[in-house]
């Protein structure tokens, strides 16, 4: 399809008029898709989609419009013009924008990632045999996903990547569950069954008789997927410039450099190792790393073309969101093997959900855990404990309670397939921290 747009924005950029200037942006997948419950396969099925965007500039005004794209090319010239005569009879009605940037330099570029994955019957196979015996409940996602830009200034940038999420729980009863996942671009059998046999021996604690404890503050371990969504809510406003600059991020402390986080806390955007295209829909070209925090300081923003107009700052590309698309934080010196005998006794918990901030300014989080959390002590499970709910700030989490980070890292793939299947990610150890803060 990265052809088939090149050779539409071709075929529009003849139809300009005077000092037009066309932007084209592409995106699609091919993607399967397999719901299991019970240990079997439920509903299978695939899609393959493709969505042109193209966005008409006439001096400091512009308008936009989506279409489908068929992959017929005499049809999708003929709709794609039709669009375009649209646009330019909406642009007369338009307000100059003020915050209008886009790119004038042209930096064309292709990646296109190696295809490792196997086809979805052979994963499936084997997920099914490996889940005999369990109530397994969960969704495969898996194929190609690509995208492209295009405009009349002759810039043409392509992208594809091919990924696979599969997201699991192993249901013993009511809300007791062991909730899993498995992501990544190439498929292993040996790494999924090992992932199995973990959920089948939590599984087996959660049929112990749940815990209850006092609320309080305990020594804790987050596993990646929880540090995963603590990581990721402070991309609710966290790093773009444009949260800074109006005094509205979390993390605006630690931007003014009043909080510091500890010595070991690194976190990136790391587009050049994700999932997502390295350039936006403004043609811009995203740096292939963005240090968000080095050494636990603030160091850089995301910085949107409309930001870096309205700011009169350099862009980095960001999407218009500012939010991180491929997140990666440094990994520590705990083997994971060792994780249970460093936390001693406390609380193991594996996932956490409803996240939002209590006090944002504090950059303080609340939320809940979820599924297989469990009471710890001295170096050994004891039992499940029953939901509860926490109240912390980042800069104790990360900060001064931190005590350590695992060496070993998991890559976390979104989800989400609205629209389309999510193109990001986030790479993250599991954490040790002391004195974490449940409430009632």
């Amino acid at each position: 399809m990265h052809s088939h747009l090149y050779d539409l924005c071709d075929h529009l950029t003849t139809q300009l008029r005077g000092e037009e200037i066309l932007n084209c942006s592409l995106d699609g997948e091919t993607s399967d898709f397999v719901r299991l419950n019970q240990a079997a396969l439920r509903q299978a099925g695939s899609v393959n989609q493709s969505y042109l965007e193209l966005t008409l500039i006439d001096g400091q005004r512009q308008a936009g419009a989506r279409l489908t794209l068929t992959g017929d090319p005499e049809h999708d010239r003929a709709v794609s013009s039709t669009v375009l005569t649209e646009l330019r009879d909406r642009i007369p009605h338009l307000s100059d924008d003020p915050h209008l940037l886009y790119s004038t330099e042209v930096c064309s570029s292709e990646h296109h990632g190696s295809n490792d994955c196997p086809a979805a019957e052979e994963v499936i196979e084997t997920v099914v045999g490996e889940a005999q015996g369990t109530d397994f409940v969960g969704l495969y996602a898996g194929g190609a996903i690509y995208s492209a830009f295009a405009n009349s200034l002759g810039q043409r940038n392509g992208f594809s990547s091919h990924s696979f999420h599969l997201d699991w729980s192993l249901y013993h009863r009511a809300d007791k569950a062991v909730k899993c996942g498995y992501a990544g671009t190439a498929w292993d059998d040996e790494e999924f069954r090992v992932k199995m046999t973990n959920a089948r021996r939590e599984l087996s604690v959660l049929e112990r008789n749940p815990r209850t404890i006092d609320p309080g503050r305990y020594r804790v371990y987050l596993a990646p997927t929880a540090v995963a969504e603590v990581v990721s809510t402070l991309g609710w406003g966290g790093f773009g410039l444009k949260s800074h600059r109006t005094q509205r991020s979390p993390l605006i402390r630690a931007v003014k450099g009043d909080e510091r986080l500890a010595s070991c806390f690194n976190l990136a955007e790391n587009v050049g190792a994700g999932l997502s295209p390295r350039f936006g829909k403004s043609g811009f070209i995203k740096p292939d790393r963005i240090e968000l925090f080095e050494k636990g300081n603030y160091s850089s923003a995301l910085v949107s073309p409309r930001s870096a107009r309205e700011y009169s700052v350099p862009t980095n590309g960001a999407d218009d969101s500012e939010m991180p698309v491929s997140l990666e934080m440094a990994a520590g010196q705990t083997p994971r093997e060792q994780v249970l005998s460093e936390l001693g006794t406390g609380i193991f918990v594996n996932n956490l959900h409803y996240l939002n901030y209590s006090d944002r300014p504090s950059c303080r989080l609340t939320g809940m855990t979820r599924f297989a959390t469990f009471w710890v002590e001295n170096g050994q499970v004891v039992a499940p404990l029953n939901v509860m709910r926490f109240d912390e700030t980042v800069y104790r989490m990360f900060g001064e309670q931190l005590v350590g980070l695992t060496q070993e890292r998991e890559l976390l793939l979104d989800p989400g397939t609205y629209e389309r299947r999510s193109t990001q990610s986030t790479m993250v150890p599991g954490a040790i921290i002391n004195d974490f803060t449940f409430t009632l």
